[in-house]
C-alpha cells in the first residue's frame, strides 16, 4: 500500500484529491496538512512514502516545504501539485529533489499514475512540464552535447526514434500512440525499452537526449 501525505491550504482541495487517490485500491491517504510547515513535521513523524503538495501554502510554500523534507525525511518521494505551471516552478521543483511535478487540472488518472510513478522511485513530470523543462534546459546549438546525444541515440530502431520524437515533444503516451496508431499500452513498452538502450532514469532525460540530437517528430 503506498502511504500519501496530502498538502494544501484549502480543504475542499484536500477532500478532492483524497477521493480520486483513495479510488486506487493501492493508495491511502494517511495524513493531511494545511501549510507547509505542518507537511515537514508531519513528513518526518509519519509513515508516508509519498507527499504531495501544493506551492501557494502559508508558513511555508510547497517548494521550501519540499526542500526541507528532502532533509528532515529524504525516504519520502514529493511530488508538486499546482495550478500555476510557470518553468521556473518546475525548475525549482527538480533541483529540489522533487519526483516529479503536475498541474491541479491535470486528469484524475495522471495523479493516480504520478503517485504510483513516485512511489515506486521515478520521476513524473505532466507533458506540460516535461515541455517547460525541456524548452528551457535543452541547448539546441551545443555541438558537443548534440554529437553525443545522436551516438546515444543510434542504438534505437526507427519506431522506437520516432516514440522518443514525440516524448521530446512532451506528448504523454496516450497522445504519442494516437499520433503513431499504437496503444498506449504499446507505447509504454517502447517508451521502456527506450529508458533502458539510452540508460536514462526518466522520459525527462529521454526528451533531452531528443532535443539535444535535434530529433523532431515526422513531419515536425
Amino acid at each position: 500500500m503506498i502511504r500519501v501525505l496530502v498538502a494544501d491550504d484549502e480543504p475542499l482541495i484536500r477532500a478532492g484529491i483524497r477521493m480520486i487517490l483513495t479510488s486506487a485500491d493501492d493508495i491511502d491517504v494517511v495524513a493531511e496538512a494545511p501549510n507547509g510547515r505542518e507537511a515537514v513535521e508531519t513528513a518526518r513523524s509519519t509513515a508516508v512514502d509519498v507527499a504531495l503538495l501544493d506551492i501557494q501554502m502559508p508558513e511555508l510554500d510547497g517548494l521550501t516545504a519540499l526542500a526541507e523534507i528532502g532533509r528532515a525525511a529524504p525516504h519520502v518521494r514529493v511530488l508538486i501539485l499546482t495550478t500555476f505551471g510557470e518553468r521556473e516552478n518546475v525548475l525549482r521543483a527538480l533541483g529540489h529533489g522533487g519526483a516529479g511535478f503536475l498541474l491541479k487540472d491535470s486528469a484524475p488518472q495522471e495523479l493516480i499514475h504520478a503517485v504510483r510513478a513516485a512511489a515506486a522511485g521515478n520521476a513524473y513530470l505532466s507533458p506540460a512540464a516535461t515541455r517547460h523543462v525541456v524548452d528551457t534546459l535543452a541547448s539546441p546549438a551545443a555541438t558537443a552535447r548534440g554529437e553525443e546525444a545522436r551516438r546515444r541515440l543510434s542504438a534505437l530502431t526507427e519506431r522506437e526514434l520516432q516514440v522518443l520524437a514525440l516524448l521530446g515533444e512532451g506528448l504523454s503516451n496516450a497522445d504519442a500512440g494516437a499520433r503513431l496508431h499504437m496503444s498506449e499500452a504499446t507505447v509504454k513498452t517502447y517508451v521502456s525499452r527506450i529508458l533502458t538502450k539510452l540508460d536514462c532514469g526518466n522520459r525527462v532525460q529521454a526528451a533531452l537526449l531528443a532535443r539535444d540530437a535535434g530529433l523532431e517528430p515526422a513531419g515536425g
